[in-house]
């Protein structure tokens, strides 16, 4: 997709493996303290820095959380960094600070200032559904992120199970799960969730 004939600057998702891995956060806010819960879902080691912490923080499961203004080495041993501190020059000069460093960075509500920018996110199960419009607008990723949880029932998560099972039976027989054409099972399993008899 391009815009203007340049490439989207956020059009290569994936999907991280934060399991254990050092995640700065800095800021102590309400957005902040969002920011921080989704990495710790995610099995980050949480660490945050804010000149004030504020109730909205759940301090409980965080690696660390230091109450006093970022410092440059706050960055050493991070993995990913996100600011959201609610003053735009600041969260630029943190941005940069950690881009020098080489740690990628997410400065909320700040496309410019990011590496990467966090998806709107739906999950059940083994199924994350995550909706993104390249920086443009929160609002709509969020709106089609609740249209997208309507699809993604618990029978969709239930239903990513039975076909993990199945491809490690395939596995273990030695034969690749890649040739195989699995979109009459997943039909199967489909409409048997939506007649109500269950996967």
């Amino acid at each position: 997709m391009t815009n203007g004939g340049r490439a989207s600057r956020f059009s290569y998702p994936v999907f991280l493996d934060l399991d254990g891995l050092d995640v700065l956060v800095v800021g102590g806010g309400r957005i902040a303290a969002r920011k921080a819960h989704g990495l710790v879902v995610a099995g980050a080691r949480v660490h945050m820095v804010a000149t004030a912490i504020g109730v909205s923080v759940d301090r409980t499961p965080l690696a660390s959380v230091c109450e006093r203004p970022f410092a440059a080495t706050d960055v050493d041993g991070m993995r990913l960094l996100v600011t959201a501190t609610g003053d735009v020059d600041t969260d630029r000069r943190i941005a940069t600070t950690a881009r020098d460093a080489g740690v990628w960075t997410n400065a909320a509500d700040q496309p410019v200032d990011c590496e990467f920018i966090l998806p709107a996110i739906t999950r059940t199960g083994r199924v994350t559904g995550a909706i993104s419009t390249d920086g443009a607008s929160p609002a709509l990723a969020g709106y089609l992120r609740d249209r997208l949880a309507e699809i993604l029932t618990d029978d969709v998560g239930r239903i990513a199970d039975v076909l993990a099972a199945e491809r490690a039976v395939v596995k273990a027989r030695g034969d690749s799960t890649e040739n195989i054409d699995w979109r009459p099972r997943i039909d199967e399993l489909v409409a048997a969730a939506e007649s109500g008899r269950g996967v």
